[in-house]
């Protein structure tokens, strides 16, 4: 895979594909820059280096129509703001107008296409488009680490028809962070998984049992497991198809000397809501009716000691309905843990991302992902389409 910096982009078109999926408020005002923010560095590098630059995106999910409530008009101010530079707009991402445009791009100038999912045969992948997409450009590059397990015509099309493709800034820097935490860790490795599915985490379970010291367990996943080991969970969520799986990875993980912790103690309340009446119980006392919204401090205790002596954590997925501030007790100080901690830490994206910032540690850990679905596939130890497209 080669790096942006291995290729000549001087005088380019460099067509780069970045992820500005950002989140809008009800008059569509960015509520959340952070994944422009992140783009920066590649995008002042290729100015620098008189690149003419492309950027697509896609914005929701639109449906393969061109619906304006996801136009990346909003993205076009924002970046411009924060370049201190204009930026042109491209009213579609392929057709004769944007090459008309594409063709008058002087060197350092930025032009954005409009949302790629306007276009069915984005998420298709339909080679006609990624050929369309490729025309506009001499070099791709990709630096949206967040779609990057997408196969999708700007992900993984685009490069079979260009002669010339590598990774960006962002993209290396997650590669390198999984790299460091998972392939080649310092010992022990602490994994702590949460959230609410063993389906969403079961392929990424299964895998960092064959790497992992100790494997850290909690949200409403940990109520399947716990009923696997004859625990009576009562009104709490689990999963009925997966408890004999989940039995045989508590198996496994003792087969490989693997420390595996599950919580002793629960925070527990009388229906899914903020305002429900709540208590602390052992897990053999849970009430009648009553469900599981968080770990309970003595649980949480004992992860945090486990943290402690870390030399590298991964952490996806928080230990309860951090959402709502009577539940967010265990995921707080499990982010604590980890942000105390010398270890060098990754933080994967999507909820655990916004569990750290939450909990205000995202200054505090070594590494928190862009991507939740991307990072949470490489945990899975599967390549990223969108990385064995560059090879």
């Amino acid at each position: 895979m080669k790096s942006v910096k291995d290729i000549r982009v001087t005088s380019k078109r460099v067509f780069v594909r970045v992820d500005y999926n950002v989140p809008l408020d009800d008059r569509l005002n960015i509520t959340d820059d952070n994944r422009i923010q992140e783009t920066l560095g590649l995008i002042r590098y290729l100015m620098e280096n008189k690149a003419k630059i492309i950027l697509a995106s896609h914005l929701g999910r639109p449906k393969g129509k061109r619906d304006m409530a996801y136009s990346l008009a909003p993205v076009v101010k924002r970046l411009s703001e924060l370049l201190n530079k204009e930026i042109l707009f491209a009213a579609d991402c392929i057709g004769d107008a944007v090459t008309e445009q594409v063709s008058r791009l002087k060197e350092g100038e930025i032009l954005l296409l409009e949302n790629l999912r306007f276009h069915p045969e984005e998420e298709k992948n339909a080679d006609e488009f990624a050929k369309a997409l490729a025309g506009l450009c001499d070099v791709y590059i990709n630096e949206a680490f967040a779609v990057s397990h997408r196969d999708q015509a700007s992900v993984t099309g685009i490069p079979k028809f260009v002669r010339e493709s590598g990774a960006g800034f962002l993209l290396e820097k997650e590669i390198k962070s999984y790299y460091d935490s998972v392939e080649k860790p310092k010992r022990p490795l602490v994994a702590v998984i949460g959230g609410a599915k063993v389906s969403s985490k079961l392929a990424a379970l299964e895998n960092m049992l064959g790497c992992v010291d100790t494997l850290i367990i909690g949200g409403a996943m940990a109520n399947t497991f716990l009923k696997s080991r004859g625990v009576d969970t009562k009104g709490s969520m689990i999963e009925e198809n997966l408890l004999e799986t989940a039995g045989k990875i508590l198996q496994k993980a003792t087969e490989k000397g693997v420390d595996l912790l599950l919580p002793d103690d629960l925070i527990c309340a009388e229906k899914f809501d903020k305002d429900a009446k709540s208590k602390t119980v052992s897990i053999h006392d849970i009430p009648d009716g009553w469900t599981a919204l968080d770990i309970g401090p003595k649980t949480a205790v004992r992860y945090a000691k486990a943290i402690e002596g870390a030399g590298t954590i991964v952490w996806n997925g928080p230990m309860g309905v951090f959402e709502m501030d009577p539940f967010m007790a265990g995921t707080k100080a499990v982010a604590e843990a980890i942000a105390a901690s010398k270890a060098f830490s990754v933080v994967g994206g999507g909820d655990t991302g916004l569990a750290a910032k939450k909990c205000r540690i995202e200054d505090k850990v070594s590494y928190i992902s862009t991507g939740g679905g991307a990072f949470l596939h490489m945990m899975e130890g599967k390549i990223l389409p969108g990385v064995a497209a560059l090879n």
